[in-house]
C-alpha cells in the first residue's frame, strides 16, 4: 500500500493558519469599526486583515529563510479566506477566480504604499485613501491609527520569529487607545 496521503501535510510545508487567525482575530477587535471609525462592511473588514496582515509580513521580511516561508503560507491561506469568504457570500464559482485575484492585487497595491509611506503624512493619506476610503474620517483618528501601526510594528519587531510561527503575534489592544485624539494612549 502506498504511504502518499494527498490529506497529510508534508513536513517542509509551513502551517500558517494559527498566524492568519490570529491577525483576522485582532482585525475584527471591535474598536476599530465602533470607536477608530473603520467602517464595518465588507470593505472595511478587508482593510483591516490586510493592514494586519501587512504589518506581520513586515516583520517576517527581516527574517530569512524560514520566516519567509512562513510569510508566503500566511499570503496563501489569506487568498485561501478571500476565496472561500466570495463562496459563502454566493459569488458564482466564474466569477470567483476574477475577484480574488483583483483582492490580491489591491492587497499588494495597499502593501506598496504603506511601505512607501516613509513620514507620518504619507501614512496617513495611505490610510485615508485605503482603511477610510469609502468613509469621511477626522486627522485625530487618521493620527491614532498611524500611532496605532508604529506600536504595532514595535512591538511585532520585538517578538522572536517562533511566536509568530506558533500563531502569537501581539498587537497594541484597540480598546487602550484614544480615537479621538493624536494618537495617545488613554492610560
Amino acid at each position: 500500500m502506498s504511504s502518499w496521503n494527498p490529506f497529510r501535510r508534508r513536513r517542509d510545508e509551513v502551517d500558517a493558519a494559527p498566524l492568519y487567525a490570529a491577525i483576522v482575530a485582532q482585525a475584527r477587535q471591535p474598536g476599530f469599526y465602533l470607536e477608530a471609525g473603520v467602517p464595518d462592511s465588507l470593505d472595511g473588514r478587508f482593510e483591516l486583515i490586510a493592514l494586519h496582515l501587512y504589518l506581520v509580513l513586515s516583520r517576517l521580511k527581516r527574517g530569512g529563510e524560514g520566516p519567509a516561508a512562513l510569510a508566503q503560507a500566511t499570503v496563501d491561506a489569506f487568498t485561501a479566506d478571500m476565496d472561500a469568504s466570495l463562496r459563502e457570500m454566493g459569488a458564482g464559482d466564474l466569477g470567483v477566480g476574477k475577484r480574488v485575484q483583483r483582492m490580491a492585487a489591491g492587497f499588494y497595491g495597499r502593501v506598496a504604499a504603506y511601505d512607501a509611506a516613509q513620514d507620518e503624512s504619507a501614512l496617513t493619506d495611505a490610510l485615508r485613501r485605503n482603511l477610510y476610503g469609502t468613509v469621511g474620517v477626522d486627522d485625530g483618528r487618521l493620527a491614532a491609527m498611524a500611532g496605532y501601526l508604529d506600536r504595532a510594528q514595535v512591538q511585532l519587531s520585538a517578538q522572536a520569529v517562533s511566536d509568530l510561527e506558533a500563531g502569537r503575534p501581539t498587537f497594541p489592544d484597540p480598546a487602550a487607545i484614544d480615537w479621538r485624539g493624536a494618537g495617545k494612549d488613554s492610560a
